[in-house]
C-alpha cells in the first residue's frame, strides 16, 4: 500500500468521492451532509491523499487546516471492496502525522452519530479521539458527533 498526495483527477478517486457523498446522503439527514465535494478538496488549506496498491485505489482522506494549531480530518473513506484490510487505519495514521508536521496541536472531525457510523467511531476512539462540542462551523444538531484529539 502506498499513500500519495493528490490524485483528485484520477477517475477512480472521482468515483470514490461520489460514492462517499451518496453514502453520506443515504445515512444522514439531507441538511447534515458535510462531506466535501471534489471542489472543496481543492481549496487552499486542504491536503488530499489517496492510497493505492499498484493501480487499485484503496482509500482516500484529507486534512483541512482550520487555524495555525487546529486541523480537521475530511473525506476519509476506504473503497467499498477494500474494507477490513487496514486501509482506514493507514490513512488516519498518515493524516495525523501530516497535521502534526503542519503545526497542528489538535485535530478534530465530524461524523454521524447513528449506527452506520459506529465502525468509524471505534476507529477514531482507538486512535485516542474523544467526543467534543461542535467546532468550526458545526452546530449541535442532534445528528453530528464531533471528536477531537490532542497531537
Amino acid at each position: 500500500m502506498q499513500i500519495t498526495e493528490g490524485g483528485l483527477d484520477h477517475p477512480a478517486v472521482k468515483a470514490l468521492l461520489i460514492f462517499r457523498i451518496e453514502e453520506a446522503k443515504r445515512n444522514s439527514p439531507p441538511d447534515m451532509v458535510f462531506a466535501l465535494p471534489e471542489e472543496g478538496l481543492r481549496q487552499p488549506g486542504v491536503r488530499f491523499f489517496s492510497v493505492w496498491e499498484g493501480e487499485m485505489l484503496l482509500g482516500i482522506g484529507a486534512v483541512k487546516k482550520l487555524s495555525e494549531d487546529h486541523a480537521e480530518i475530511k473525506s476519509m473513506r476506504s473503497a467499498p471492496d477494500q474494507l477490513r484490510r487496514g486501509v482506514a487505519r493507514m490513512i488516519l495514521a498518515h493524516l495525523l502525522e501530516i497535521a502534526a508536521d503542519d503545526g497542528a496541536a489538535r485535530i478534530s472531525l465530524e461524523t454521524g452519530r447513528t449506527a452506520p457510523f459506529h465502525a468509524a467511531h471505534a476507529l477514531y476512539q482507538k486512535f485516542g479521539f474523544v467526543e467534543c462540542p461542535p467546532f468550526g462551523e458545526y452546530e449541535d444538531n442532534g445528528f453530528s458527533m464531533c471528536m477531537t484529539k490532542e497531537l
